[in-house]
C-alpha cells in the first residue's frame, strides 16, 4: 500500500492550500457563469477565469455530463444547468424562513412599489436568497445569490446593528470595509454611528454605498430568543427613493420585519 503522504502528492505541489486544483478550477467556471444571465462564450471563460482554452472546455465538458452546465448550440453559449439550481436550492430549503417570507415580500413590494428582498449573512458577507421585483418600469433589482460587504449593504448594518462590538469586529476583520462607491463607509467610526442610528429608528439604510444607483432601507428579523437570522428590505434608485421617503418606507420594512419575525414563532425587539 503506498504511504498516505504520497497519495495526490502532484495535486499538493500544484496548489499548496491544499485545495483540489480541478475541482478549484472547475467552481470558479460555475462563478463566471452565475454573473451572466445571458450565457457565455468558451473563450470569454476563458479570458475571465485565465485559465487555457483547453482546460475550460475539458471542465465544461465534464460539468455539462452532471448537468451542472448546458451548451446551446442556437448561439453557442454555456449557461448554468439545472442540477446547479438543485443544489443550490437545498441552501434556501434549510433557512424555514425563505418560503414564509414570501408574501410578507409580495406585500412590501405592493405597499412600497420597490423591489423587495429577504438576504442571510454568510461568512461577514450578505447573500440575497429571495426576491420579490417591482412592477414600475424604472426599477433596480440585485441578483438572486449575489454577495454583499456587509457594511456597505442595508440589510447587512441592519443585522450588524444587533451584534455585540466584538461580533461587530469580526465580521468587519472578515471582509474589510474597502471602498465600493463615493458613498461607502471606510471607517469603524462611520460605521458605529450608522449602527447606532439604525439601532434607534428600527432600520439601516444604503445609500448607494455599495452600488451607484441603488438605494435600500433594511430592518432585522428575530427568532424565538432575540438572535437575528435574516434581514429584508426594500430597494430602488435614488430617484424613486429620494431622502425625504427613507423615513416612512424604514418605518413600513420594520413593521413588516416585526410581523414576519411574529409568524416565524419569534420575539421582536421593539413592538
Amino acid at each position: 500500500m503506498r504511504p498516505l503522504e504520497d497519495i495526490g502528492r502532484a495535486e499538493v505541489e500544484k496548489d499548496l492550500n491544499g485545495r483540489v486544483q480541478s475541482v478549484d478550477r472547475a467552481m470558479t467556471l460555475l462563478e463566471a457563469l452565475s454573473e451572466d444571465d445571458k450565457g457565455q462564450r468558451l473563450t470569454d471563460l476563458a479570458r475571465r477565469t485565465g485559465l487555457s482554452l483547453t482546460t475550460v472546455h475539458r471542465l465544461l465538458t465534464t460539468l455539462e455530463q452532471r448537468h451542472f452546465v448546458q451548451f446551446s448550440l442556437r448561439d453557442n453559449l454555456w449557461h448554468i444547468g439545472r442540477q446547479t439550481y438543485m443544489v443550490g436550492s437545498a441552501f434556501v430549503r434549510d433557512r424555514h424562513f425563505v418560503a414564509p417570507a414570501l408574501p410578507f415580500l409580495r406585500r412590501l413590494r405592493d405597499l412600497t412599489k420597490e423591489t423587495a428582498n429577504l438576504g442571510v449573512v454568510d461568512n461577514g458577507e450578505i447573500i440575497l436568497v429571495n426576491q420579490v421585483e417591482s412592477r414600475e418600469v424604472a426599477r433596480a433589482v440585485s441578483r438572486v445569490g449575489g454577495r454583499t460587504p456587509m457594511t456597505a449593504s442595508g440589510m447587512g448594518k441592519a443585522i450588524l446593528s444587533c451584534y455585540s462590538s466584538d461580533e461587530v469586529s469580526a465580521a468587519v476583520s472578515r471582509t474589510g470595509m474597502r471602498r465600493l462607491t463615493s458613498q461607502t463607509l471606510t471607517t469603524r467610526e462611520e460605521l458605529d454611528s450608522e449602527l447606532e442610528q439604525a439601532r434607534d429608528d428600527g432600520y439601516a439604510v444604503d445609500n448607494e454605498e455599495y452600488q451607484n444607483g441603488l438605494r435600500c432601507v433594511a430592518a432585522p428579523v428575530f427568532d424565538s430568543h432575540q438572535e437575528v437570522v435574516c434581514a429584508i428590505s426594500v430597494s430602488g434608485g435614488p430617484n424613486r427613493m429620494r431622502p425625504e421617503r427613507l423615513s416612512a418606507l424604514g418605518r413600513l420594512v420594520a413593521q413588516t420585519a416585526n410581523e414576519l419575525t411574529i409568524a416565524l414563532g419569534g420575539r421582536p425587539l421593539r413592538g
